[in-house]
């Protein structure tokens, strides 16, 4: 029901009013009357009036005036004139003010009264609905990111939206009827050239249009971004071509993050070299073009000899910062068209470029490991850290990245097994011997489950009385396949896979229950020497493990003797001494194990809380055909008697070497002259009956 307000004091037109609309075929409506302009008005205010008849001439409020007071409160609601032949002119004023229209008196029982009020109401509600879907796409288009720019047919801006306006620096109004190509001014962003705007193109051909890639927007300001667009025409409801509109956004955010994400996946994230991904890419590249100039390239691989002990021992904080530092002198090494990889973890892959002949590849081999050999420094600590390289050659040695990597790979192993700090061309022999060590290693892994690991023990003796002085535990591998392994096989591989710790742990677990049952069975077998790894050494849990082991076996701490190596220990020698102090007041005696190869003066050893030294066995071995030799071991011997340390001389094997030693008031030696290893039960037997008489050279 429509509700319609006759604001009038002529009775006689309200009444005329009032019959027609009740009688209306088209109604029904509800009709209210008033004569004064002020209860109108608060009547409209509170609502539900559809439209309004009102006599300009009122009681309270003549002419103009009272049109205006009733648009002001109510511009939503059609307004109707009431007015006389002599007041056309003002009715057409108010018309012109926003009434909808107006009707003469003397015809208000005419049945189209309520026809024109009918369309007025309707009017108006479609007037209505279409500005609420004009101001609602004004706030959609207000509210989202892309920008919005809308042309007549002749190409100038009629509409922005708030984005295009904070995107071109353009307010609406000072855009209105410019150029497009004026208000969105777009260049090449690699030629730096002019673009055509899309605009152009869609009110010339009547088509979409998108926007090339690559286009810089240059705002009011000068500033610019880059972006992406789309233009479409706009016809009329008769299909005719009215004008276009582009919406674009802005996407230098969306490409630096695209660059940042192609870059991270194609460079390791701790040194900023690229890794495999790109690195392979480049191989390839490179062999085309060396393909195509019938040229020479070189891939060196490189592996950080002990690394895993520094980054166990100080951190992976410092392991992190000490890659990052090698990858800087690797970078240094090498020519700009090179490029240096980080495959993971402590391997590294050169690729030179260009090179000539496989002496090119040695030379720069060489000039990487006279760099590596220089210590870094971080934290105040000097680090140094040597690296093994092999090296694989395009084409002798593989035709594809793949296998050229592979080969390297194959070649930097051999490195290693020849004492590492060096480099090795591949063969075609070694990649047998690169499978042989990955299935090692990948048995390694397991061989502690299926107990293939197994303890032999070597006597020491006094070389005075020949009485069994101590035992050293020695690690034996019975592989299913392979027989016995001794550990020079396999060590050096757990050591590189980081199994060095878990096995060294079984060992001396193994070897403190063997000593208690000796000791419990009352065999003099003496201290119970264990060979402990550098990394076991720096692992951060070895001194808590030994406690635990002590306590588990029940052995003493005086029955067990732990030996290092003389190298182990002069790397990081502040560590070293820490470690030791801390064993030492646990009661473990200590031993300097391979003593006279590590270099090392009688200061350094002086602050060491040691108990042993052991002569390496390459000195005595060549006792009987050098001097040289005899001049050493002599001062080695001196150098541990001034120590006030036991000496014990290795791999003492004939009479001849054994009395040199006795000369030279060596105390003790272990060798084959006087036992080999032995499984325990052969140990057992012989505590039980002693060594053969000295003068003995044979073997058991």
């Amino acid at each position: 029901m429509n509700r319609v307000l006759i604001v009038t004091s002529q009775s006689n037109d309200a009444k005329a009013l009032s019959e027609v609309l009740q009688d209306a075929s088209d109604g029904p409506y509800a009709i209210e009357s008033l004569t004064l302009l002020a209860p109108a008005l608060a009547r409209i205010d509170s609502g539900d009036i559809d439209v309004i008849l009102v006599d300009l001439s009122l009681p309270d409020s003549q002419g103009i005036a009272t049109f205006d007071q009733l648009f002001a409160v109510a511009p939503q609601i059609p307004i109707l004139i009431l007015s006389g032949t002599e007041e056309e002119e003002l009715a057409n004023l108010a018309v012109q003010r926003g009434a909808q229209g107006y009707l003469s008196k003397g015809y208000f029982e005419s049945y189209l009264v309520p026809q024109s009020l009918r369309n007025i109401i309707q009017r108006k509600a479609v007037e209505e609905s279409v500005f609420m879907e004009k101001a609602r796409a004004e706030i959609t288009l207000n509210s989202i990111s892309d920008a919005v720019i809308g042309t007549d047919m002749n190409g100038n801006v009629d509409y922005l939206n708030v984005a295009a306006e904070k995107m071109t620096g353009w307010p609406r109004e000072d855009a209105r009827g410019k150029p497009i190509s004026v208000v969105m001014q777009i260049i090449n962003g690699a030629t730096r050239e002019p673009r055509r705007n899309p605009i152009e193109l869609v009110l010339e051909q009547d088509q979409e249009m998108q926007l090339t890639a690559g286009t810089i927007l240059i705002r009011r300001d000068g500033r610019e971004c880059a972006i992406e667009d789309s233009a479409a025409p706009i016809h009329d409801a008769n299909g005719q071509l009215s004008g276009a509109v582009i919406v674009f956004h802005d996407i230098t955010d969306a490409q630096a993050t695209a660059l940042k994400m192609a870059y991270l996946a194609q460079h390791d994230f701790l040194t900023n070299l690229p890794n495999r991904v790109l690195l392979n890419d480049r191989i390839s590249q490179a062999i085309a073009v060396a393909e195509r100039r019938r040229s020479h390239l070189g891939v060196l691989f490189l592996d950080l000899d002990n690394f895993k002990l520094i980054n166990d021992s100080l951190g992976h904080s410092i392991g992190d910062r000490l890659l990052q530092s090698v990858a800087q002198r690797l970078t240094a090494c090498v020519r700009r068209s090179d490029t240096v990889s980080r495959q993971g973890g402590d391997e590294f892959v050169v690729l030179l470029t260009e090179d000539n002949f496989a002496e090119d590849a040695a030379l720069t081999a060489e000039k990487i490991l006279t760099a590596m050999a220089q210590s870094h420094v971080l934290d105040g600590q000097q680090l140094l850290v040597t690296t093994s390289i092999g090296i694989s050659t395009y084409p002798a040695d593989g035709l594809n990245a793949e296998t050229l990597i592979k080969h390297a790979d194959s070649a930097m192993y051999q490195a290693k097994e020849r004492g590492r700090n060096n480099y090795q061309f591949f063969a075609s022999n070694m990649s047998n011997q690169a499978v042989a060590r990955q299935t090692i290693e990948t048995e390694l892994r397991v061989a502690l489950e299926r107990h293939e690991f197994v303890l032999h023990y070597q006597p020491k003796v006094n070389l005075a009385s020949g009485a069994i002085t101590g035992t050293e535990a020695l690690l034996r591998w019975n592989h299913l396949q392979l027989g016995q392994l001794q550990p020079s096989r396999f060590v050096s591989i757990a050591e590189d896979c980081g199994l060095i710790v878990e096995i060294g742990r079984w060992v001396l677990h193994e070897a403190c229950k063997q000593a208690c049952l000796w000791r419990d069975s009352e065999l003099l077998c003496g201290p119970m020497a264990v060979n402990v790894s550098a990394l076991e050494f720096r692992d951060k849990g070895f001194v808590a493990g030994l406690e635990a082991i002590l306590a588990q076996t029940g052995l003493p701490a005086s029955a067990l003797q732990l030996e290092l190596s003389e190298s182990a220990l002069m790397r990081e020698a502040q560590f070293s001494s820490q470690v030791l102090q801390q064993l030492h007041s646990l009661g473990v005696l200590l031993a300097v194990d391979e003593f006279g190869t590590g270099y090392s003066s009688l200061t350094q050893l002086a602050q060491f809380p040691l108990d042993v030294l052991k002569i390496d066995q390459s000195f005595v071995q060549k006792l009987d055909a050098q001097d040289d030799n005899r001049v050493i071991v002599s001062a080695l011997i001196a150098m541990g008697s001034s120590l006030k340390l036991r000496l014990v001389a290795e791999g003492v094997e004939n009479p001849a070497q054994l009395a040199f030693l006795k000369g030279q008031r060596c105390e003790e030696g272990q060798g084959f002259l006087f036992s080999p290893p032995l499984a325990a039960e052969r140990m057992s037997a012989l505590l039980v009956r002693g060594i053969r008489p000295l003068t003995f050279s044979g073997r058991e």
